[in-house]
């Protein structure tokens, strides 16, 4: 069962980051976009993806089980590649080839053509969602949270559930990008459409084994009705000299729910225990309002890892377009620069088999817990890390730019005289940030939250992934708006090495830097609901 979910997540994710690790130069130099819109179209296309998963994981939830979501949800993203392929080998679905290097000679993509490109990017786009927002948490159930042995190899599967995303991206950012960049766009897009379709099988052979949780009805239900309610008894309270304290409300259920008791966090809540008093469908019990604590209580530590998420999407924009003006050559290999990502997916795969072996183990030793380091421990390393990787990032684009000016080439498109490696150095801290904050928000997200709830709140974490990539396509407008009106150059224009993109970079570190005083506050504060979460 475990090879099953391990071979499902690599191949899933090898049909996602086979064509996002490139989209960007697919889209500027095949749809002839500009650089600023396609760095934006692909933030755009990612964040819409990872933002689906709480569609995903709100159905799996409420109506269906992640199981069939899952099974949904690839089947959308196999007809989006198959469009996709099939634009991207007939050239009169494709803008006609530019005449000439001047941008001005280039007929950016529109019309049908455009609304082909688009259908095809956001089925896919759906459909990864909701495996985002299904596969996590299928998997998950199937430990025994009520062992010590259990937990732990809940603990392990999150683990290594990053891993097997890494050992998907490795193969699609080396040798799917290598196809792409050499054979075609449509062996890329039709490797892709293979790997999502395989997927689907090696799932379904596994299907016996699986232990499928049962819907219990939507979990928005609940959260608006809990709001709702204690919302109306505030509010009616004011006007009547009927006071109820929190202890009173709680008596008033004890007979009903003697196990249950009603906690002084969030007081305000308590309220909504009165809403029987006002109308039917407004009842909630005392467990009702406790979940619904428990969701709000997670909430700031979400918003705390969106900035860093921002970070990330420089991964596969702006970072690629550096990368692409520099020597890029190992030997007498020409490695493509949408094959950067593989510096942190290398280390990945050393860091996660590394971190559950070796690194916890000890942690338990030390700490004396079951669990060794916290979520919130392992989130926080990942926010410091991307502090580092910005100004990382600061440094060597300075270093590049300095390079260009010596050689003279500002205003040339010709290859700088110095070695892409330079760039794998933000590569290598963004993926360290990322493997212990995703794995450590997944995990934190699975076992904090509600069982009823369960999946909706994991996809938090893909959420926060679509959230930074928004922010980052928003950022670049604003700062272009920014800077032009203070009567500078913007810093991010059509040509990169007339950029400020250091400063840009700056300003990220800079951000970062408060976020992580901001998520400090927040985790100092944070009570573990769940057993063996507790350091």
């Amino acid at each position: 069962m475990c090879m099953c979910f391990q071979a499902v997540e690599i191949l899933e994710n090898l049909a996602f980051l086979a064509n996002a690790s490139n989209l960007v130069l697919y889209l500027k130099n095949f749809m002839h976009m500009s650089l600023a819109r396609s760095s934006s179209e692909v933030t755009t296309f990612m964040a819409t993806a990872f933002l689906l998963a709480l569609l995903g994981g709100f159905l799996a939830d409420a109506f269906f089980s992640t199981f069939v979501i899952f099974l949904i949800s690839a089947s959308i993203e196999f007809l989006g590649l198959i469009l996709l392929t099939i634009q991207a080998r007939r050239p009169s679905l494709m803008p006609p080839p530019c005449k000439s290097s001047a941008a001005l000679r280039c007929e950016v993509v529109g019309g049908s053509k455009a609304a082909f490109l688009f259908v095809g990017l956001y089925l896919v786009s759906l459909g990864i969602g909701g495996i985002k927002g299904s596969l996590p948490s299928h998997g998950a159930e199937q430990f025994d949270e009520g062992t010590p042995k259990g937990r732990k190899q809940r603990s392990t599967f999150f683990n290594y559930y990053v891993f097997c995303l890494s050992c998907g991206a490795l193969v699609a950012v080396t040798f799917v990008v290598w196809i792409e960049d050499n054979k075609g766009w449509e062996w890329g897009f039709g490797v892709s459409t293979i790997s999502i379709f395989l997927s689907i099988l090696v799932f379904l052979l596994g299907s016996r084994f699986y232990k499928n949780k049962i819907p219990r009805g939507s979990p928005l239900t609940t959260i608006f009705k809990v709001l709702l309610a204690a919302s109306i008894v505030s509010c009616s309270s004011k006007t009547s000299s009927n006071h109820f304290t929190s202890r009173e409300v709680q008596s008033e259920h004890e007979e009903k729910t003697p196990s249950q008791s009603l906690t002084n966090s969030l007081t305000c809540l308590n309220k909504a225990i009165e809403g029987k008093t006002h109308h039917i469908w407004l009842e909630c019990t005392v467990q009702q309002v406790e979940d619904v604590k428990i969701v709000l209580k997670m909430l700031p530590i979400f918003g705390c890892t969106i900035m860093l998420n921002c970070c990330l999407a420089q991964l596969s924009t702006y970072s690629v377009h550096q990368a692409a003006t520099m020597n890029r050559k190992i030997v007498n290999f020409n490695v493509p620069s949408a094959s950067l990502p593989v510096f942190p997916v290398v280390f990945m795969l050393i860091l996660a088999p590394t971190y559950d072996h070796l690194i916890i183990p000890f942690a338990r030793k030390v700490t004396k817990s079951e669990i060794g380091i916290t979520h919130l421990q392992r989130i926080g390393v990942g926010l410091v890390l991307s502090i580092v990787a910005m100004a990382v990032a600061a440094l060597v684009e300075l270093k590049r730019k300095q390079v260009a000016r010596e050689a003279g080439l500002l205003d040339s498109e010709e290859t700088l005289p110095i070695t892409f490696l330079w760039i794998a150095l933000q590569y290598l801290f963004l993926g360290s940030a990322d493997l212990f904050t995703l794995a450590g928000l997944l995990e934190f997200f699975f076992t904090e939250a509600p069982s009823s709830m369960r999946s909706l709140a994991t996809s938090l974490s893909w959420a926060s992934l679509a959230l930074g990539y928004y922010l980052s396509s928003v950022m670049v407008p604003i700062v272009n708006r920014v800077t032009k009106s203070a009567g500078q150059s913007p810093w991010l224009g059509e040509k990169l090495n007339r950029n400020r993109l250091d400063l840009f970079y700056w300003l990220m570190c800079v951000l970062s830097v408060v976020n992580f005083l901001h998520y400090l506050f927040w985790a100092k504060r944070y009570k573990y609901i769940s057993t063996g979460s507790i350091s």
